[in-house]
């Protein structure tokens, strides 16, 4: 008898120990209760409230923003055009500066050339003068010599 009571006692121990079945099915029963009876009311007003005012957000606030924003965009992008207009005229600008730059310089090395191709030139004619005078000289005295000889001829004749 003595065993059975200690048999009995062990089993109980056992069950509170390891069986925590009754324990757990009352705080389910107790965490349904308390979110169903006090949470569900106040969960469900609080998604109506929640929905109404994401309706109103969608139906009011949201058109009215989109308007704002494209409005703002729209300003945004003639500024860009603007801007990039800009931008263009002052590389054009820019562009036009190096090319008369580059201009003036080809302007520069052509006279530098071209005084040198007269320069050149004057030489040439010089030259040329030189020997011309120097062919006039050499006929010259060839045809006096020749006239000489002709009147000598003339004369003895």
């Amino acid at each position: 008898m003595k065993m059975d009571k200690i048999i009995k006692d062990v089993g109980d121990i056992q069950s509170r120990l390891l069986d925590h079945r009754p324990i757990i099915n009352a705080e389910i029963r107790y965490f349904v209760r308390e979110f169903e009876e006090k949470r569900a009311h106040r969960d469900s007003r609080l998604l109506e409230n929640l929905s109404k005012v994401v309706q109103e957000a969608n139906d009011q606030v949201l058109p009215s923003d989109l308007d704002g924003v494209k409005q703002q965009l729209s300003d945004v992008i003639a500024r860009l055009k603007a801007a990039n207009h800009m931008a263009e005229r002052v590389q054009q600008r820019e562009l036009e500066t190096q090319q008369s730059d580059k201009l003036q310089e080809n302007m520069e090395r052509i006279k530098v050339d071209w005084a040198d191709f007269l320069k050149e030139q004057q030489r040439l004619k010089e030259e040329v003068a030189e020997e011309h005078a120097k062919d006039v000289g050499l006929l010259s005295t060839r045809y006096n010599e020749k006239k000489k000889d002709l009147d000598k001829l003339l004369s003895d004749v």
